[in-house]
């Protein structure tokens, strides 16, 4: 029988785990950034080929192998030559074997080499939701963690708080500083291979959702820690994998599913977005939310009026690669809104994934298909998300 393979954003770890089938504090709800639609255009003028690649580079997060790092690395290369961040993953998708983590003081050091050979402040991020989806578990000498379906059924404010400040200690116990959470999608299925029978939602009931996200947040920011709500415009009711599928939850998403970002973002609460690659067809009959602006600047910016960074699901994902191919994925995310490009580098491994894209966005710019205002915009939404060094 096959190995079951573990989608990108679902590697299940920790002692015991079986597989399973399966991004400002400061920042005001509305700011005086742009909200009109991305257009596409010379802008204000192609600047110089190295200026325009660094700019894009800032606005990459890569995952790669390897539990250590050499200056002759291809990751580490790219990150002197101005990468915006790396993502961590404690195993392997295709060797099933460990990646990143393997003890807490290994991956101190690997964080640490990382951010010494940036030029400037490196994203080190992460997806350590809790419980089943947490990169730094048991295995690899970190505390276990209560999954959010535990946490929002218990409903405890002082119990959330201990448990959220339980998660972040790990986080910066070894340097990481963004946490692709909370998840804020509603268990509208608790059956769903992607959120529900993973334990991955505090509740299908908005409030439950919202107060312990709120929890969850606060006890990130205090540290310093960056954090993605996700997954927008929610994906409670996806029946499959977005990283192995193309997934639609036309018929089964409701508009409620939105309470709990439009809530948080009122709040100033979200640091970051996280695009699902989910098609609903009730928002856009034609692209993924993550590609399209009718989610991404109609929806997300204009009526719930976020201003702040967008992130990618993992960008390498089948569910957008089938159909429209990485080239074009980049540009229409780009184009639709999206700030922070992730390629996790797990469904395929590419080591030559960030030259391949510098070149796809510079010659977009250069062609007039992507504005440089464009690209300026997202590089100063990103830099909301960069640690203070």
């Amino acid at each position: 029988m096959d190995r079951v393979r573990l989608p990108r954003r679902l590697l299940l770890t920790g002692a015991g785990s079986a597989a399973l089938a399966a991004l400002t504090a400061c920042q005001a709800t509305r700011s005086t950034m742009p909200t009109a639609r991305p257009t596409s255009g010379a802008g204000s003028g192609t600047p110089d080929a190295a200026a325009l690649r660094r700019k894009v580079a800032s606005l990459l997060v890569v995952g790669f192998r390897g539990d250590r790092v050499t200056r002759d690395d291809w990751i580490v290369r790219a990150v002197r030559g101005g990468l915006g961040g790396v993502i961590l993953f404690d195993r392997d998708l295709e060797t099933d074997a460990a990646r990143n983590i393997r003890s807490p003081q290994q991956v101190t050091a690997l964080v640490r080499d990382l951010k010494n050979a940036a030029p400037g402040p490196l994203i080190v991020s992460i997806d350590q939701e809790g419980g089943r989806t947490a990169r730094l578990n048991p295995s690899n000498g970190f505390p276990a963690t209560r999954s959010e379906a535990e946490i929002g059924a218990e409903n405890s404010p002082p119990a959330t708080r201990e448990w959220a400040r339980g998660l972040v200690e790990s986080l910066t116990r070894v340097g990481v500083t963004l946490n692709y959470a909370p998840v804020v999608d509603l268990n509208i299925d608790p059956r769903s291979r992607a959120i529900g029978a993973l334990d991955r939602s505090f509740s299908a009931q908005p409030d439950v959702v919202v107060s312990n996200a709120t929890e969850e947040i606060h006890a990130h920011r205090a540290a310093g820690v960056k954090t993605s709500i996700k997954h927008f415009p929610g994906i409670g009711s996806a029946a499959g994998n977005t990283d192995f599928e193309v997934v639609d939850v036309t018929s089964t998403w409701r508009p409620v599913e939105l309470e709990p970002f439009r809530r948080l973002i009122r709040a100033g609460l979200a640091d970051s977005v996280l695009a699902a690659h989910v098609l609903n067809k009730q928002l856009d009959p034609n692209r993924p939310a993550s590609l399209s602006p009718k989610v991404i600047t109609d929806l997300l910016r204009g009526e719930l009026g976020f201003q702040g960074p967008v992130v990618s699901d993992d960008m390498q994902a089948v569910a957008i690669t089938r159909r429209f191919g990485s080239a074009e994925a980049v540009h229409l995310a780009l184009q639709a809104g999206v700030d922070l490009l992730v390629f996790a580098n797990q469904q395929v491994y590419e080591p030559d994934v960030v030259d391949r894209t510098l070149d796809v966005v510079t010659g977009l710019v250069r062609s007039g298909k992507l504005s440089q205002a464009r690209i300026d915009q997202a590089v100063a939404r990103v830099d909301t998300l960069r640690p203070k060094r």
